[in-house]
């Protein structure tokens, strides 16, 4: 490792802001059943949430890529937290006149936010010690990641669904104009969530401005990359990343899924709102023991492409068996899908990144694009679950091609390196 990126407050500062990362991601677990109440919406609907939020990285990855050539890989992370507060403060008028596109935007700018900071920080994390042990780093950067999953939905849930059962019983019942005036009611409780995310965004945007992080040059982290120049001359004639940027499409989408999906699906097998709005947070846990077992397990007991291999035969098999099964038993193989996609982002990420060279910001680019399976897929799902001959638990089929493609990522499609 070069000795000017070692040192414990540059990895604090990381792991900050893949806290961050991870809580305001996992809000949308619990916003996706609160807005499909509060906006009177179907499966499809209430899952644009997801799209929103996710399209934004395909839309803004290169842009940012570019952004981040004229700022530098520290500017464009304060850059990225104060577009991100931006977002947050559109959930105020949002809120305000329960517009379903307003929330729409707001998410689509948080996540746009978002890109810049994660087409800064990955790559980052990636090259600042040995390609081999990347993926335990990327590891502990997400247990900060999960960590803060875990208590998104919990936080969020208790603020604006505490009630929830009640209220949609009562729903039924009530004359237009007083429904609309509870459901205007539950809109609001939004506001003082996301007013206090914009301020902890702008200040840790101020915290990147005094930190010691060091900028960094990917275009010369690597010998290989600089003997690989010459063969390749444009950044989708390396395999392993457009290979890599399916896999980890696919990967988004079935992580998003599963994470999002899972209080609807609980809800549809008759387990209370009461409960089901914690669900999230058990995905988060499944992924943060994984996240455990990879910073122990990589790279001393096994490599990162076993461990993905591992991962993908994990996931094929519970997503099977959450089909198969009824009531919490379901539920519980959906929330163990967490396990499952927890070494994913940490394995194909280096996988897909290695030799780069002066691709490297480009590459990393395009990954964070791979971000929009988040969007696309979960609709597939909504459009299936909305179906009366598929229903909810027989679109979570639509996870099998996803595993047993990144299955052969893991290991084959990785090791090419021409086509």
């Amino acid at each position: 490792m070069n000795k000017s990126y070692s040192g414990i407050p540059p990895i604090f500062i990381l792991g900050a802001l893949f806290f961050i990362f991870g809580f305001v991601t996992w809000l949308n677990g619990t916003l996706i059943p609160y807005l499909k109440i509060a906006c009177e919406l179907n499966n499809f609907e209430s899952l644009l949430v997801a799209f929103a939020f996710y399209i934004s990285y395909f839309v803004m990855a290169l842009p940012s890529s570019y952004v981040l050539k004229k700022t530098g890989f520290r500017k464009g992370m304060m850059l990225g937290l104060i577009v991100m507060a931006i977002g947050a403060l559109i959930f105020i008028p949002a809120a305000l006149t329960r517009t379903y596109a307003l929330f729409l935007l707001g998410l689509f700018i948080i996540g746009t936010g978002l890109s810049v900071l994660q087409t800064a920080v990955n790559p980052y994390v990636t090259i600042v010690g040995p390609i081999e042990s990347a993926a335990k780093r990327i590891s502990i950067m997400g247990i900060c990641n999960k960590i803060a999953g875990v208590i998104a939905p919990i936080a969020l849930g208790a603020v604006i669904l505490s009630d929830a059962d009640q209220l949609v019983a009562s729903l039924a019942d009530m004359a237009t104009e007083v429904k609309n005036e509870l459901l205007n009611g539950l809109a609001r409780r939004v506001i003082l969530p996301y007013s206090l995310m914009a301020v902890v965004l702008a200040g840790l945007s101020m915290m990147i401005y005094f930190s010691p992080l060091p900028e960094i040059d990917p275009e010369n982290e690597t010998d290989e990359a600089a003997d690989n120049h010459s063969q390749h001359k444009t950044v989708l004639s390396f395999p392993n990343l457009v290979l890599g940027v399916i896999a980890l499409f696919l990967y988004v989408g079935a992580e998003v899924i599963a994470g999002d999906t899972i209080g609807n699906f609980g809800i549809s097998q008759g387990i209370a709102i009461a409960d089901a709005k914690f669900f999230t947070s058990y995905t988060l846990v499944a992924m943060v023991i994984g996240y455990i077992i990879g910073i122990v397990a990589i790279p001393k007991y096994i490599s990162q492409n076993t461990a993905l291999a591992g991962s993908a035969i994990i996931g094929i098999i519970f997503s099977v068996l959450a089909i198969q099964t009824t009531g919490y038993t379901a539920v519980l193989f959906i929330a163990l899908l967490g396990l499952a996609n927890a070494l994913m982002w940490p394995a194909i990420w280096p996988l897909a990144i290695n030799g780069l060279g002066k691709f490297t910001r480009t590459g990393a680019a395009l990954l964070i694009m791979a971000i929009a399976g988040g969007a696309l897929l979960p609709l597939g799902y909504g459009y299936l679950a909305d179906l009366e001959s598929i229903g909810i638990q027989n679109a979570y089929w639509i996870l099998v091609p996803c595993y047993l493609f990144i299955l052969f990522y893991s290991r084959s499609g990785y090791r090419m390196k021409s086509w």
